[in-house]
Formats: C-alpha cells, structure tokens, sequence
C-alpha cells in the first residue's frame, strides 16, 4: 500500500518504516499518525517480517515531535483524547510480537524520543539528539514520556529532562540508558539491519514470548516477574523450536527454526 508521509520496504525479513516528512523535520501529523496505525497492523499480521526497524527520512531528524501546525488541542477533553490515542499507538508498536529497532538519525525530540522509547532497541548516529522539551511549550510529555523515560533512565534523570527540556547528545543519552548504541552517521542504517537480520534468524515464538516476559515483569515485583518467567519459558519447552535448538546446539551445527 502507497501512503503519502511514510515509506515501508521489504528486504529479507525485515521491514524498514521511513517517516518521510524531511521538509517538517518528520514531524508526526495527524495523517502521519494514521498511517502509521495502518503500517503497524499490516505488520503485526505479516508472518514474512521477523523485524522492524523505523527512522526518519534524511539526515536531520528522527522525528522532531508533533506537528504543531495541529496541536495542542484548546481544552483539557480534546487534549486527554489526542494524547490516548497516540499512546495506543506507541503500545502497539511496543509490543509488537518481533523486535521493534529504532534507527535514529537526527533530532528525537518530543513525541520524537516517545516513539523511540516504544522500541526495543535504540540506535543512534553520532549526531542525534534526543529530549523532551514539551516543558517549553507549556505541555508535559502525553505520549508516553513520563512513564517511558523513568523506565529507562531512572526517577531523578527523567525528572531532569522533563522539567529542564534540555536536548541530550546521543553519547550523552547512550551513557545514562537512553541510547543502546552510537554508530558513526554514515552506518547508522547498516547497522540497523544487520541486526535486525541477527535477530529475524532467531526462532519466532521464543522471540515473542521473550519480549512479553521482559515488558510484563518490569511492572511487577522480581518474584511475581519470575513467576511470569516461568510460565512463557514453559511454553518454549513445548515447541517443535526448542527441540530444534538443542539438537543443532549438540550436533554442534546451524539451527532451522520452524517457528513451531
């Protein structure tokens, strides 16, 4: 399907999601954010796509928020509104049942460093920048930001960065967590896929059910988290998969997963 504000290619196994607004720094337009609710259920369905990796069109933005030519809403209901269903969205993308690779290529700022917080894996160019500014605008982050963020940083950085609206360098971002990796520009997308290949090799299911334990049990307490564990790790016992594994591992070869 041809959409006007995102490009969506196929190699192999992985899919790439290009939001292709370089002339607005991507910014995420209400269009924008219906296309991409269209892209993310054509491949949460896709049995052909084992990864996904977004990024922004050129080499100056990942996304640089919202588009402000259409926000914010004027009153408190319109506001709540907007903002779910952009959370919606993100949750989605978030728990996309394959791994989810956020290549970020220039400013990830706003509803930018939401989107790529909802990933699994962030990977940065040398010269991105990533923060939440909404402060500045007399808003709070509403897509995810202030719960996302503490997450990944802890309380008191998040704190930080929401109450100052200060841009992190990526290499400032990969040291306090916010960044997995930091490659050179002109490799950010190599290194994208690459991985993302690394991964679409990897037996589906288990994949899945991986994701699920790790998303699950950070809102619960350890022992309630093991407990999740050891139900999705039991599922994995009854795949055709894990047979698979351990007899590629013992006759010391390459696996076939069958993704059953």
């Amino acid at each position: 399907m041809a959409y006007r504000n995102i490009l969506v290619e196929r190699e192999d196994k992985i899919a790439i999601v290009t939001i292709n607004r370089p002339q607005v720094m991507n910014a995420l337009s209400a269009e924008t954010l219906g296309e991409l609710e269209q892209v993310v259920g054509e491949l949460e369905s896709a049995a052909d796509v084992r990864a996904v990796i977004f990024t922004g069109a050129g080499d100056k933005a990942f996304v640089a928020g919202a588009d402000l030519h259409e926000f914010p809403p004027t009153n408190a209901e319109e506001g709540r509104a907007a903002v779910e269903r952009v959370q919606n969205l993100f949750f989605r993308i978030e728990r996309m049942g394959k791994p989810v690779i956020m290549a970020i290529n220039g400013f990830a700022v706003g509803g930018g460093c939401e989107l790529a917080m909802a990933g699994d894996i962030r990977i940065a160019s040398e010269r991105a920048q990533l923060g939440q500014p909404e402060i500045d605008l007399g808003i709070l982050p509403g897509w995810g930001g202030t719960q996302r963020l503490p997450r990944l940083v802890g309380k008191g950085m998040a704190k930080y960065l929401i109450f100052s609206g200060e841009r992190l360098s990526a290499q400032e971002a990969q040291r306090i967590g916010l960044v997995d990796f930091v490659v050179p520009p002109d490799e950010l997308m190599a290194e994208a896929k690459a991985l993302a290949r690394k991964l679409a090799e990897k037996p589906r299911i288990t994949m899945a059910l991986a994701k699920k334990a790790i998303e699950e049990g950070l809102e619960v307490d350890l022992e309630r988290g093991c407990v999740i564990e050891a139900a999705y790790f039991g599922l994995t016992c009854a795949t055709q998969d894990r047979i698979e594994g351990v007899n590629a591992f013992l006759e010391k070869r390459r696996p076939h997963f069958v993704d059953r």
